[in-house]
């Protein structure tokens, strides 16, 4: 394993979402540019959106083989008769947020073929480094009918994943998408992110008020959550990060979204959910330990600095 803190050109599907126009800055801060790939434009200054359909496998080629900015038409010639450079690194936001949006046979058609588009387009084209965004709903619970139970706790990278809907099946694919291209271009970097709920600056006051008060609502986010800024700090640490292969993280901030202790929660409202190791006292039910062992994770924007228990 190895460790690079040197700035990256990075192409970010999907920027202009809940998560990416905050992880977008925090790119941006740590000194990389980013090249955003989406529908909707991005407000931001530094950065160029590209309009893409990512299940045009002709147009993923073409927008990761793109200039950043109309500025850099001015770079010179370069070996092969143009001055675009190779990106670093893909990170492949883009997709179908959840379930309903659009009828489920094209929330799995246009999710599944983006993502496979996306990693063959980079693999095809030499780089090195791709993280796709997978899902905290491919452990089962998030979206499945009726009350379920996990099949146990903590949920980790190794969970026996077998989700019933087909938002978190197009999730699974992609992952399988990723282990495949890893095995057959060795020496890419192809992560995927098990991205728990995301929530921006404005909704701990909006909404973790609710969480707190109402814990029996959050079963099926495991009582999990992640920060969208601390997102853009896993997002920087994957890029920095190389030589690992395919791998899967959980991205979740490392504390439950209750005033009880984890214990007492799993307890009350999973009495039949085994739990195979013993657990922080406020450790996530969906666990972060690999992110924070493996890339050296630290939680920056814990709830609790923003709402009074």
């Amino acid at each position: 394993m190895t460790s690079s803190n040197a700035a990256k050109r990075i192409v970010f599907t999907g920027g202009s979402g809940k998560a990416g126009r905050h992880c977008i800055p925090y790119l941006l801060s740590k000194g990389h540019s980013v090249l955003n790939v989406d529908l909707v434009p991005l407000p931001h200054h530094a950065v160029h959106t590209l309009k893409a359909d990512l299940t045009d496998s002709g147009q993923v080629f073409n927008a990761l083989s793109s200039h950043f900015h109309l500025a850099h038409y001015e770079n010179p010639r370069g070996p092969g008769g143009v001055g675009v450079e190779k990106p670093d690194a893909v990170i492949h936001f883009a997709a179908y947020a959840r379930n309903l949006l659009v009828p489920d046979s094209e929330c799995f058609r246009g999710n599944v073929l983006s993502t496979y588009n996306v990693i063959e387009a980079a693999c095809k084209l030499g780089i090195k480094k791709v993280i796709i965004a997978s899902s905290e709903t491919t452990y089962g619970v998030c979206f499945a009918q009726g009350d379920a139970d996990y099949h146990s706790f903590p949920l980790e990278e190794d969970y026996d994943n077998d989700p019933e809907d087909t938002y978190a099946t197009s999730k699974l694919c992609g992952e399988r998408c990723a282990r495949s291209f890893a095995r057959r271009f060795p020496g890419t970097d192809i992560y995927a992110l098990r991205i728990g709920n995301v929530i921006e600056p404005h909704e701990y006051e909006l909404d973790f008020p609710g969480y707190v008060s109402e814990p029996e609502t959050r079963k099926r986010n495991a009582w999990s959550y992640i920060d969208a800024r601390d997102l853009g700090q896993i997002c920087d640490l994957c890029v920095q990060k190389d030589a690992l292969g395919f791998q899967v993280f959980n991205a979740t901030n490392d504390t439950i979204t209750t005033k009880e202790t984890t214990a007492e929660i799993l307890k009350r409202y999973a009495p039949n959910t085994p739990v195979t190791r013993e657990m922080g006292k406020f450790e996530a039910p969906l666990s972060n330990r690999k992110v924070r062992e493996v890339l050296g994770f630290k939680d920056v924007h814990d709830w609790r600095k923003y709402v009074t228990v």
